[in-house]
């Protein structure tokens, strides 16, 4: 049977897109073979652990076992190339001296990487690059000047206090194993509230709040894990799956939240109210030298810097300080004669703890190397990566070309048994200065380090204190054996399934 001329016409357009589809598919296919060449050849002169020629070291990463990179960083005690999947690799440094030729550059963030925040947070401080991002670092500096932070001890000792108050009538005066991690997310979220935006959350008495604290640990979660899912790397193909419509749903959930800080405080500047409210508490708080910024520099600073600096504070603020809190407490919980001396420690400064001041912070030294200890023991942030504008050559002769993304690995370099004598073990002693004095300035870094470091550390390390200074008070905290902990697929290090510890009552003295 004779074709016709119907089918004759339209089987030649099909087979001319078929074929330049499959052109266009084996471009591709070239150019990511070029692509793993060249990563192969860049970084040949770094050994690496065994790689699967598909998934790369995916495993290491997803399996969320941190005693396999325990294992890596002791083998490979400077860095190692990682490989996610079998076209992208990132070069993982955890040596003081790599970390500070790494640190000391100007460097972008990476952007493979960061882009996968961007749409959660926005483009604020954490992920701005060059003259606006040292503009915003300039405006926003103000919100953490001392003066300031000496207002939020009392504010931050009533939030804590709020959360013992709920311990105490969940124990009595027995041992009851306790999710902590549940509360303190809960109690990091009404500090930032209350400090950075002067509101009344009520979040730890109130269920009103889940939506956004779950929707910030789902976030996490999703994130961490399609970084290291090399299909999930490409925008249409994660948007497409079932993950990215739900990551999409918890976005407008945490933006709708900020939104309606931002708005509120506006109409209240729009009606007069809030400046007799600044008056009242004698100081400006995040959100109002972020406004008020705005005000003056409107050309460069829009509703959406607005939006972004607000949502990168909240999320900095509120989920690293809950991780460092609750890994504390673990801590102390875990070794018991710690929490003895930093208890005794607290007693002979706070007294029966009725009131606590930013002078009784500063004298708290056996408890702040504890705070440094857990720091170091278990970072909130495991990892800072940029992307290379030029080459990189190590102390060591060692180089690396523009193009290559650098994560420089926090968790490694305070596990690195090159660094530290005896890296997980928990001693407070390390942070006497008599110790400091020798170690390498850039052994230690959970915060960063340079004029990119955290500007909340001063913050963060003010809530820490106090907050473990009236818990110590009030309570003795012992690990729980049946509930392990594990660490979670997050960018900030989480309990996995929550921290259960057991919490017993103290007796007023």
């Amino acid at each position: 049977m004779e074709t016709s001329w119907l089918e004759t016409r339209w089987a030649r357009p099909f087979y001319l897109a078929f074929m330049f589809c499959l052109a266009l598919a084996l471009l591709q296919a070239i150019k990511l073979y070029l692509r793993r060449l060249r990563l192969q050849r860049d970084l040949r002169a770094f050994p690496a652990p065994p790689t699967h020629w598909f998934h790369g070291h995916q495993k290491i990463f997803q399996d969320e076992k941190m005693e396999k990179i325990d294992e890596i960083v002791e083998k490979y005690p400077r860095a190692f190339p990682c490989w996610i999947g079998p076209f992208e690799a990132f070069f993982f440094i955890y040596d003081p001296d790599y970390a500070k030729t790494f640190l000391s550059r100007t460097d972008p963030k990476s952007q493979y990487l960061y882009k996968f925040i961007i749409p959660c947070l926005g483009k604020g401080l954490l992920n701005l690059e060059g003259p606006k991002w040292f503009q915003h670092r300039r405006l926003l500096t103000p919100g953490f000047h001392f003066n300031i932070l000496k207002t939020y001890v009392e504010v931050i000792a009533h939030s804590v206090n709020t959360m013992l108050d709920k311990w105490e009538k969940l124990c009595g005066t027995e041992n009851t194993s306790v999710d902590v991690y549940e509360h303190i997310n809960l109690l990091a979220l009404d500090t930032i509230m209350k400090c950075a935006f002067s509101q009344e959350s009520n979040c730890q008495t109130n269920s009103t709040h889940d939506p956004y604290v779950k929707a910030t640990f789902q976030i996490g979660r999703i994130i961490r894990n399609r970084i290291y899912s090399f299909w999930y790397h490409h925008d249409l193909l994660f948007k497409l799956s079932p993950k990215g419509h739900y990551f999409q749903k918890l976005i407008q959930v945490v933006h709708q939240y900020t939104e309606k800080m931002i708005q509120d405080r506006k109409e209240s500047f729009k009606a007069g109210k809030q400046q007799n409210n600044t008056q009242k508490r004698k100081y400006k708080d995040f959100l109002d030298i972020v406004l008020s910024t705005q005000a003056e520099n409107g050309d460069v600073f829009s509703d959406t810097d607005v939006q972004s600096e607000v949502n990168t504070f909240m999320a900095a603020g509120h989920e690293t300080t809950a991780s460092s809190l609750s890994w504390l407490l673990y801590c102390l919980a875990q070794n018991p004669e710690h929490q003895d001396r930093c208890r005794e420690e607290i007693k002979g400064i706070l007294g029966d703890g009725s009131s606590i001041t930013w002078d009784h912070l500063g004298e708290m030294s056996y408890t702040t190397m504890c705070i440094k200890e857990t720091l170091r023991l278990i970072p909130a942030i495991p990892t800072i990566s940029r992307k290379l504008s030029k080459p990189l050559t190590f102390p060591d002769g060692c180089s690396l070309p523009a193009g290559i993304t650098v994560s420089l690995y926090i968790w490694g370099l305070h596990h690195n048994p090159a660094v530290w004598k005896n890296p997980k073990v928990f001693d407070p002693l390390r942070f006497s200065p008599e110790n400091s004095d020798r170690r390498h300035p850039h052994a230690y870094l959970p915060f960063s380090a340079g004029p990119r470091n955290c500007i909340g550390q001063q913050f963060a390390m003010v809530e820490l204190k106090v907050a473990i200074a009236l818990i110590l008070l009030r309570f003795q905290v012992t690990a729980d054996p049946t509930r392990p902990h594990l660490f979670s697929s997050h960018i900030i290090l989480k309990p996995k399934n929550g921290l259960y510890l057991n919490l017993k009552k103290l007796p007023e003295w």
